[in-house]
């Protein structure tokens, strides 16, 4: 019996370790594909085609354009200092209104439940959101970016609540008997307790803050304003523009492709060196974040 069960462990450990040998590849070679690329002369693309496993010619031309077209720097900076600013923001104030709401003596915390509740699944919609920033100034400002998004949300909120529950009551009322208010508590005691969860839900923010455009694209209108991700959508347009004019053929189409001052594979390696540097901060940070990651993911999964 046993050495049944061991040949059926065999064999799912062997088809476990295929499966994630192929989630794997479907996972990494899209970005191996894009680096690669945007290390491929625009010549050789347009003349070969896109490589597969290595640049069948090598060349620096499109980071070069990239590192040094000011408007990319401009808006890497941009979204640099949203991500930083709003992922220790949102974290400190987040965590600081879950453990109010999770402390047993605040009145009203039906209410507050139930509002927050409505709030996961009702908002005023793009249109509201407008309307309100341009009444109170956020609109076409870098704030726009920063102050709505300094709370976490309601289902932030609840993953914080699961995690400050599983704090032992006895350290509160230890540090209440010595003096301590809940200002104390929160930072000497239930912050430091809480880096897995916190670092967790940091890294889900950094990322949606990182990836963000949308926010660029509905209220701003600045050139001077627009995140990395917002200026790469606008890199693959106008990459689609140019393939579509290049494909034509008539005289209206050669003259408005003069207009445009690179070809269309000029335009997709660009393209890709912007969705490469977009991305690499990302790539570069999870290793570090992995193990609160792991930590954080698997609080309130078990209950004991």
């Amino acid at each position: 019996m046993s050495l049944i069960k061991n040949n059926h462990d065999k064999k799912f450990q062997f088809f476990l370790i295929i499966g994630m040998i192929v989630v794997m590849l479907i996972t990494v070679y899209p970005v191996w594909y894009s680096v690669i690329n945007s290390f491929n002369s625009a010549e050789s693309i347009g003349r070969n085609g896109y490589a597969l496993v290595l640049p069948k010619q090598f060349s620096l031309d499109s980071w070069s354009i990239v590192l040094n077209d000011p408007e990319i720097i401009r808006a890497f900076l941009i979204t640099l200092t949203r991500t930083v600013l709003v992922t220790v923001f949102q974290s400190i104030i987040t965590s600081m209104f879950a453990y109010g709401f999770s402390r047993r003596n605040l009145r009203g915390r039906r209410v507050y439940f139930g509002l927050g509740l409505i709030s996961m699944y009702l908002n005023g919609g793009v249109i509201a959101y407008f309307i309100l920033f341009n009444a109170i100034g956020l609109y076409n400002s870098f704030w726009v970016y920063v102050i709505p998004a300094l709370f976490g949300g309601f289902y932030n909120v609840i993953i914080y609540n699961a995690n400050f529950k599983a704090i032992p009551e006895s350290l509160f009322e230890s540090a209440k008997m010595d003096g301590a208010n809940e200002y104390t508590i929160f930072s000497r005691i239930v912050f430091p307790l809480s880096k897995p969860v916190i670092s967790a839900l940091g890294i889900f923010t950094a990322v949606a803050m990182w990836n963000d455009y949308t926010s660029t694209l509905y209220y701003t209108r600045s050139t001077e304003l627009q995140t990395l991700s917002y200026y790469t959508l606008s890199l693959t347009k106008s990459s689609e523009v140019a393939a579509n004019l290049s494909e034509m053929g008539n005289s209206a189409a050669v003259s408005a492709a003069g207009v445009i001052s690179q070809s269309a594979a000029d335009f997709k390696t660009i393209e890709l060196a912007s969705m490469v540097l977009s991305a690499l901060p990302l790539i570069l940070m999870y290793p570090f974040a992995q193990k609160f990651f792991e930590k954080g993911v698997m609080v309130g999964s078990v209950k004991g």
